[in-house]
């Protein structure tokens, strides 16, 4: 939705910077050189028309787009499984990712245009062994989509990115990713053929685990960080990223947030973790663990092929449905007491819980950002907008990659509201299905 949308009320930069034109990129990233950095876009539903708009900056600005490097989110499978971003039916979602994996292999080599994610499915309710093996069968499934328009496995299969989660049981959670690192490999390996080792990395972010933080004694956040941070470092993660202990209640502050970097640091400065690779291998409880991790997620993997595979199971709201439930279930144990959560069920305190740094909401920022984007459809060449988004309606109806025809429209000042609806128009919108 656009900024000025009615059903937007409310929510204007509320998750994020609001965009609606190629103007707020423009904006967002003026004077920052966009080789010396990569910029990571948490898209789902608008994802290809972000990525779209971060290639049509960085071309006007004069960037060679084959050597510009990011990631987009880009996991439209995990939304209707949890966290609901989803605007399109399965089928034209899954089409959209293939058309960003085969565009970028074409035009901008670098750029991740998908990171799987494991980690809302986790935060959904799925258990460590689910977390990676739903994760696969998703990965697969946009594999599958871009191999069956003819591309070669190994021009995009480098490219692809996973998000992990890391809370809990610190044993399990770096058995699942040494577990979840060889099955990967094999996957691409012996089921795709791939060739360069490139295409077999497990090339991952593990994130701080949301879902293992309190409202309750909010400074013990901060000693889980710490620990999740660990596990990551333990488990090879090429990159991590800690939730910050504010996050249960607001939006971060600027001392939480330097808190959960400085945590970062400190494991690299003083304690040494970047040292060696997988410094818990030889291990044998980690050993087993391991095994006993990817004979679970093989198992896993296997039932869900065997009921018509993950789009199937995930347009039917099998997948929801399962994790849910878990969900549910996880929650009784707490509140029963039977699963221990320091501070919440165990170990409490009558102590008044500190003073948090709340961060309102400022109507006035919405109304400025509504005010730039009347200015830019004022200052717009409108023949030039409804032309392209005429491209965009009939690139959708005749199977063609959007891509191309999307980078037209943002390049005429098109927003993504504007785009979105085209794209609604031909593809409807995705209804969740009801299941007891």
């Amino acid at each position: 939705m656009d900024s000025d949308d009615p059903q937007a009320e409310g929510e204007v930069g509320r998750v994020g910077m609001a965009v609606d034109t190629l103007r707020d990129f423009e904006i967002a990233f003026d004077g920052v050189d966009l080789e010396r950095i990569t910029v990571s876009l948490t898209v789902n539903g608008a994802a290809a028309i972000l990525i779209a708009m971060y290639l049509a900056m960085a071309e006007k600005r004069g960037y060679d787009l084959t050597k510009l490097r990011g990631t987009a989110q880009n996991d439209i499978l995990k939304e209707f499984v949890g966290r609901g971003t989803w605007v399109y039916p399965v089928g034209p979602s899954i089409r959209l990712v293939g058309d960003t994996i085969e565009y970028c292999a074409a035009h901008a080599p670098k750029y991740s245009p998908v990171s799987v994610c494991g980690y809302h499915i986790r935060e959904s309710g799925a258990d460590p062994a689910q977390e990676m093996a739903y994760a696969f069968c998703i990965a697969k499934a946009y594999a599958d989509e871009v191999i069956r328009r003819g591309l070669p496995v190994d021009e995009f299969a480098g490219r692809l990115s996973f998000n992990f989660n890391c809370f809990g049981n610190l044993f399990e959670q770096v058995a699942k990713f040494r577990a979840g690192r060889s099955l990967w490999a094999r996957i691409m390996k012996e089921q795709y053929g791939a060739a360069k080792p490139g295409s077999m990395w497990l090339r991952m972010i593990a994130g701080g685990g949301g879902g293992g933080l309190t409202f309750e004694q909010p400074e013990l956040n901060i000693v889980r960080g710490a620990y999740y941070a660990l596990i990551c470092a333990l488990s090879g993660t090429q990159t991590m990223a800690l939730c910050c202990y504010d996050e249960a209640y607001t939006i971060p502050s600027e001392t939480a947030q330097r808190i959960s970097l400085r945590t970062m640091q400190l494991l690299i400065e003083e304690m040494g973790l970047g040292d060696t690779v997988d410094p818990l291998g030889g291990s044998y409880y980690v050993e087993t663990l391991t095994n006993q991790m990817r004979s679970r997620m093989e198992q896993i993997m296997a039932e869900v092929d065997a009921q018509g595979g993950i789009v199937k199971l995930i347009g039917e709201g099998a997948i929801q449905a399962k994790v849910s439930a878990q969900a549910y279930r996880r929650q009784c144990e707490i509140e029963a007491g039977r699963l221990h959560k320091v501070g919440v069920n165990c170990y409490r305190t009558e102590d008044k819980t500190p003073e948090m740094e709340f961060h309102p909401y400022k109507e006035e920022d919405a109304r400025a950002q509504i005010g730039a984007l009347e200015r830019v459809r004022t200052e717009r060449d409108a023949t030039r907008v409804q032309a392209a988004l005429a491209r965009v309606q009939a690139d959708a109806r005749s199977g063609a990659n959007l891509m191309p025809a999307i980078m037209e429209a943002i390049k005429a000042y098109a927003s993504v509201g504007e785009i979105t609806g085209v794209l609604v128009g031909v593809f409807g919108r995705y209804r969740e299905p009801v299941r007891f």
